[in-house]
């Protein structure tokens, strides 16, 4: 489980006591010295996670949409569906006037059935003709003949056949319907409207399925892997993690950017998420788990890091070995030199002298508490009196 931090610097106060009627004089030189420190400052080693990997960026789509087009010309009669409406697969969403073209339909498939009736009259004048024949009662050249008209009659049957299935898809297509399961999220006409073919005319998507394709620098491919985990927020649901798998890496780069892009699956069954939203998020590529310190809490100018502990009410400087590093939630695992339970100091109070008595101040408890360093009495701590 990764755990983040928050630091706000505050500035280090030395708290001068005053000596009171019960205390000796060893006590008061002891307390002088003591430096104070505010839990913004503070920071508490834990175990937990560390997660490292390449950043993402984008915005989401349904894995599965269409935008349904006009296969022909003609006016808009009704429409059937409006945006955000549920749709199953066939629904009714619109017509456009289909008065025309039912004409040429009829008239089709009244060719189609005139066309049969010949091709079977030809067929048994041919079988007629080859009886004849072999009965010695006809020439040759008649039966030709007879075989010739079959022939004309069967093309002209199939020709038929073409134009009523040419008349029936132009006459289908006056009926526009859902291609799948989805919701309507885009809505381009109203009844009147005229359109042309390719005119867009609805919009369906499967919101159960999201995606999100983003683009990963070609250094970091080789810790790309199919169905690796990514975590992710979304614009509009603060504090709020996401979760989807890669899906496809794309086999080549992008001769510009070098960048390869990728595919991100994300489930969606109770359709929180919409599309169109810009999601930020990170491959999980690797992962580990041991001590997890705050960055701020690792002191990495020297040869070899370290970091600053709270022992025994002082300070001591401790060197490190440090593990992974986590840049997004700003983290860094210790594999050495910190335990669970450590106290850390981070940001101003690192500066303190190693050796010296140092006590953390807790948050005041109401807005009444007064800031240290004012001249009011209650700013005087261990007054004594």
């Amino acid at each position: 489980m990764r755990r983040t931090f928050k630091y706000i610097p505050i500035a280090l106060a030395a708290v001068t006591l005053v000596s009171g009627c019960n205390r000796n004089t060893a006590e008061a030189a002891d307390t002088t010295a003591q430096m104070v420190v505010g839990t913004e400052n503070i920071a508490i080693a834990q175990h937990g996670s560390v997660t490292n990997g390449p950043a993402i960026s984008g915005s989401l789509d349904a894995e599965l949409n269409a935008t349904i087009r006009a296969q022909i010309s003609g006016s808009i009669v009704a429409t059937n569906a409006d945006v955000g409406q549920t749709v199953k697969k066939g629904q009714l969403l619109g017509r456009i006037d289909a008065s025309g073209l039912q004409d040429a339909y009829l008239s089709a498939k009244s060719a189609v059935s005139s066309a049969e009736a010949s091709n079977a009259v030809a067929s048994r004048n041919l079988q007629r003709s080859q009886t004849l024949l072999q009965a010695g009662a006809i020439a040759q050249r008649d039966l030709e003949t007879a075989q010739t008209q079959a022939a004309a009659a069967q093309a002209a049957l199939e020709d038929a056949k073409s134009r009523l299935a040419t008349a029936q898809k132009n006459f289908d297509n006056t009926r526009i319907t859902a291609p799948f399961d989805g919701i309507v999220s885009q809505k381009s006409v109203s009844p009147g409207d005229v359109v042309q073919p390719g005119g867009a005319l609805f919009t369906v998507v499967d919101p159960s399925t999201m995606r999100l394709v983003a683009a990963v620098p070609s250094d970091q491919l080789s810790m790309l892997r199919i169905g690796t985990d990514v975590a992710f927020t979304v614009t509009g649901y603060a504090n709020q993690e996401f979760h989807g798998k890669v899906k496809l890496i794309s086999p080549s780069a992008d001769p510009t950017t070098r960048q390869v892009q990728i595919i991100v699956s994300i489930p969606n069954r109770s359709h929180t998420l919409v599309t169109g939203l810009y999601a930020d998020g990170r491959i999980s590529s690797q992962t580990q788990e041991g001590v997890v310190v705050p960055m701020s809490a690792v002191d990495t100018r020297m040869q070899r890091p370290a970091v600053v502990k709270i022992v025994g009410g002082k300070v001591i400087h401790v060197d490190v070995t440090v593990g992974m590093r986590d840049p997004t939630a700003e983290t860094v695992q210790i594999t050495s030199g910190v335990a669970a339970g450590d106290t850390l100091l981070t940001g101003p109070a690192q500066v303190i002298t190693p050796g010296t008595p140092v006590r953390v101040q807790p948050p005041p408890s109401d807005q009444s508490a007064q800031p240290m360093g004012s001249d009011t009495p209650n700013s005087t701590p261990n007054s004594g009196h």
